[in-house]
């Protein structure tokens, strides 16, 4: 149901509009009536219309400056501009800048309903046209290289979720789906056109693996890498799959230097059990790689037999760390108790003492970047002269080492939480600060204190509202309003001084303002408040 702000200056018109009009019929909903294009401007920030219907003609600002002025906010609002006889021609010429409609008055219900109905079948032929299927999929479909080599990259250079990853795998046409999952880099010797014999390369290099039902071959970096994806249900060992692996490297080796006539080596990583860990595959296939210019390397080189390192090695890895990251930041104390019983779950007996002091080292060393972050200094949570590696190390087992590193995490989240709503306060107090002092500037804006504070609008806008439950323009108003009550309760100025003196360019809008807001126009008021003083004085 898209949204309706109606504004006309005579309030029959409005309220004829709203009563004629069957609203629900055309699946429209009035979420506004302003009686001036300035206060159907403020309205617009807070119900944010589809359509605006106005009049041209109006106090304070007209239709068209109106429709400007919504069009610099946002450029996909509908304005329909309603004109008289007189005003016609200066209407149409409107309808090429900032206008997409507009009735002739006088109009009847059903000018107005037919004219609505034909604007919103041209605002859903527009959503369709953004949303076709037929255009989404060709693009799509051009597109999908370019995705693929996307993902590919992701996946090899940052850890993301499993789900994530088969998430956006399944969209671009990647079965990643697997039991075990290795990393293979493919480079050729210096020769002549090395791109051209790059390319050949990797269409020879795709071809075998796909004969061998073997995985994926891309292009990254100057290189092939080769994306071994054991399919689900086949019951070899790991013995088995790392042989399967090694025959189809093989024949790409073969292949190449048969058809290509290059050198060509290969260094190939052990294989890994999730698609996470496919980051810490590539980092291995990069380190055997590194091998190819020791003498007597063979063209396909293994981690493996080149370097010896323990199964199931300690990783405080990328995932872990933005996962602790975020909980210390934004995360609840739930959440983070479950977070570190992920970390702390990976620690075995069967690691080393060495290896577990370096895993928490790198554990406690990310807290200590997300509290500096977030502007905490660990001195001032732990109290100076604190040596936080030093104690860990002190206590006499694994759990005692575990209960410290969660009560640190603990204790970083609570202040940097508490850090957080301060900044919040702080920011709102400056602009409750800035505004009470600047409220008597006609220009004064959310855009205004928001250069002074160097801080967004979106983001102002939604703490603002949090911290004082009024809008930034309803507490200007009413910042106004009080000032403006004051002053006509104790001096003797005149209605346009004291619009002057609250921050109102035009007498007339500031008097407009006062009777909407206060009830009473200002020069009822200032009589209100003299019988009130002359009675407590009696």
């Amino acid at each position: 149901m898209y949204r309706v702000l109606l504004v006309d200056d005579e309030e029959d018109v409005r309220e004829g509009l709203v009563v004629e009009v069957d609203w629900e019929v055309l699946d429209l909903r009035i979420v506004g009536l302003a009686e001036n294009g300035r206060e159907a401007l403020e309205m617009a920030e807070r119900v944010e219309p589809d359509i605006v219907i106005t009049d041209i003609s109006m106090p304070f600002m007209d239709g068209l400056e109106l429709a400007r002025r919504l069009r610099e906010r946002n450029p996909l609002v509908k304005v329909v501009i309603l004109t008289g006889y007189d005003e016609f021609d200066y209407a149409r010429q409107a309808v090429s800048l900032s206008v997409d409609e507009y009735l002739l008055k006088p109009f009847s219900a059903g000018h107005l309903t037919e004219l609505l109905t034909r604007l919103r079948a041209q605002m859903e032929t527009e959503i369709a046209e953004r949303e076709d299927v037929q255009q989404l999929r060709e693009h799509y479909r051009t597109s999908m290289p370019l995705l693929q080599a996307d993902l590919i990259a992701t996946l090899l250079h940052r850890q993301k979720s499993s789900s994530y990853i088969l998430s956006r795998a399944s969209q671009c046409g990647l079965e990643l789906k697997g039991k075990r999952y290795g990393v293979s880099i493919l480079t050729l010797h210096p020769s002549e056109d090395p791109e051209l014999k790059l390319f050949a390369a990797l269409n020879i290099a795709a071809e075998v693996w796909a004969d061998h039902k073997a995985g994926y071959a891309f292009m990254h970096q100057e290189s092939v890498v080769l994306l071994y994806v054991e399919p689900l249900g086949e019951s070899e060992t790991v013995g088995e799959s790392e042989k399967l692996q090694q025959q189809a490297l093989e024949n790409v080796v073969r292949s190449i230097r048969h058809y290509l006539r290059v050198p060509v080596t290969i260094g190939s990583s052990r294989l890994v059990d999730t698609l996470p860990d496919v980051k810490h595959a590539y980092e291995d296939a990069m380190l055997a790689l590194d091998y190819r210019l020791v003498p007597g390397t063979d063209s396909l080189i293994y981690i493996a037999d080149v370097e010896r390192q323990a199964a199931g090695k300690l990783r405080f890895d990328e995932l872990k760390q933005q996962t602790l990251t975020r909980c210390l930041k934004a995360g609840t104390q739930a959440e983070l108790e479950e977070g570190l019983q992920v970390i702390f779950q990976e620690i075995t007996v069967e690691h080393g003492r060495s290896d577990i002091q370096l895993y928490l080292i790198e554990v406690l060393t990310t807290v200590w970047k997300a509290a500096q972050a977030s502007g905490e200094e660990m001195e001032d949570i732990f109290g100076a002269g604190f040596q936080l590696y030093t104690d860990l190390f002190r206590l006499p087992g694994l759990s005692e080492a575990q209960h410290k590193v969660s009560e640190v995490c603990l204790l970083v989240q609570q202040r940097i939480s508490s850090g957080r709503q301060h900044v919040y306060k702080d920011i709102v107090e400056q602009a409750l600060t800035f505004t009470k002092k600047y409220y008597a500037d006609p220009d004064l804006s959310i855009q205004k204190v928001c250069a002074h504070l160097h801080i967004s609008s979106g983001y102002f806008c939604s703490i603002f509202k949090k911290e004082v439950q009024l809008t930034f323009l309803q507490y200007l108003m009413q910042i106004r309003m009080d000032e403006a009550r004051e002053l006509l309760r104790s001096t003797e100025l005149k209605s346009f001084q004291i619009a002057e003196k609250v921050g109102f360019a035009e007498p007339n809008y500031f008097s407009f303002c006062f009777k909407k807001h206060i009830g009473v126009s200002p020069k009822e008021y200032r009589k209100q408040a003299a019988v009130s003083q002359e009675g407590s004085l009696q």
